[in-house]
């Protein structure tokens, strides 16, 4: 009855512990959801007034496929003053999340068994959205510094993949973000391939600490496909995302956006639009990243504390997110098991790769969780920890 590409498409693994972690009694680490007290309501209540004193009813009325131009242009010079570079408003594509993006992707890029290039750890959400597709994944391990070129070079060489997707800035799930130097090496392989890079941004504007770095954008602009989303700037609920994309790409884009849902929700495009025109992003930002560091050195201090000293974890300069890493045979499914007994929750690393399992790796998150509950969470997973290693 139903298609062969929905038949072995798991379910989010991520949405299946939130069900489990929703349990207020159960401290958890698993979400990647922004802190809610941060979320700015009466800002936004004033920018919905707004809208309907200028727009009135025109503002309930469907809307172009491409998504409310004042909206894009506001996400153009966002992009010129954050990263120097210069996207025409007519190259962005306002999506159902970024999400969405992955999804119109895939829908017109990949054949059953066409090949993507993929982060080793990566989003499973990317994983997940191209494995309706049939995607072939080839893993490219990432570290500190970013990609490995090297496995990246030899991948090339092996396969012919359609597109490399990349999260370069606090990464999700490790929270490493790539040098410059490193983004200006795997654009040099790529270049004249005719393979795309997919840029997937949800929180580089979300540094703690350090500098900012360069987009994809700058080295290799013909092959560049950037993602963006509110949703951890502004308020996740409204599901507003984009895309950028070069003139050919974006044609075939717009024909798929049209297909799935003729236009991204026109009122909240219009309020987005409205908070943007009104109140200081940059002011927000900064609230947020005060917060969340405040969190993040919380939760590496009770590591630091807790934790036995053969366990690794990066100390990320932004984002939302750690990785962890136990000793070699130590699976963190089994110590999943044990730390949910103990009402702690977090996401064991199986779902971030696609060709191993029973990894000895997991991701927490930081953002969502108060600093007490921080502390004595950290605590009670290092005494699971040492019951398992």
């Amino acid at each position: 009855m139903f298609s062969n590409r929905i038949s072995d498409v798991p379910k989010s693994f991520i949405r299946e512990i939130l069900k489990v972690s929703a349990d207020p009694s159960i401290i958890s680490f698993a979400g990647g959801l922004p802190n809610r007290d941060l979320f700015p309501v009466e800002n936004i209540q004033t920018a919905t007034n707004n809208v309907f004193r200028i727009a009135g009813p025109d503002v309930l009325q469907y809307s172009n496929s491409e998504g409310y131009k004042g909206l894009r242009e506001n996400i153009a010079k966002r992009y010129k003053s954050f990263y120097g570079i210069d996207i025409p408003s007519s190259n962005i594509l306002i999506t159902n999340g970024s999400q969405q993006g992955l999804d119109l992707l895939g829908k017109i890029f990949l054949n059953e068994g066409d090949s993507v290039a993929i982060e080793e750890p990566g989003y499973l959400g990317a994983i997940q959205a191209f494995g309706v597709y049939k995607a072939n994944f080839l893993p490219v391990p990432v570290s500190e510094g970013g990609m490995d070129v090297c496995t990246l070079e030899a991948v090339l060489a092996d396969n012919n993949p359609k597109l490399i997707y990349t999260v370069p800035n606090f990464q999700n799930p490790s929270g490493i973000t790539y040098t410059n130097e490193n983004r200006e090496k795997v654009a040099k392989t790529l270049k004249g391939t005719g393979i795309y890079l997919v840029e997937d941004n949800p929180y580089a504007e979300l540094r703690f600490t350090g500098s900012n770095k360069k987009s994809f954008m700058e080295f290799l602009p013909e092959q560049t496909i950037l993602l963006g989303t509110v949703s951890k700037t502004i308020v996740p609920s409204f599901r507003l995302g984009w895309i950028v994309a070069p003139d050919n790409v974006m044609e075939k884009l717009l024909i798929a956006k049209q297909a799935a849902d003729l236009h991204t929700n026109y009122f909240c495009q219009r309020i987005v639009d409205q908070f943007l025109n009104d109140y200081s992003l940059d002011d927000h930002i900064e609230t947020i990243k005060a917060l969340y560091m405040s969190k993040k050195e919380t939760m590496i201090d009770a590591i630091k504390q807790h934790f036995p000293k053969e366990i690794t974890f990066t100390d990320p300069e932004g984002g939302m997110f750690l990785w962890v890493t136990l000793p070699v045979g130590v699976s963190s499914l089994d110590l999943f098991d044990l730390a949910i007994k103990q009402n702690v929750a977090f996401v064991p690393g199986d779902p971030f790769y696609t060709n191993r399992t029973d990894v000895n790796t997991f991701r927490l998150n930081y953002t969502n969780t108060d600093e007490q509950r921080i502390r004595k969470g950290i605590k009670l997973l290092a005494e699971c920890i040492r019951e398992i290693i």
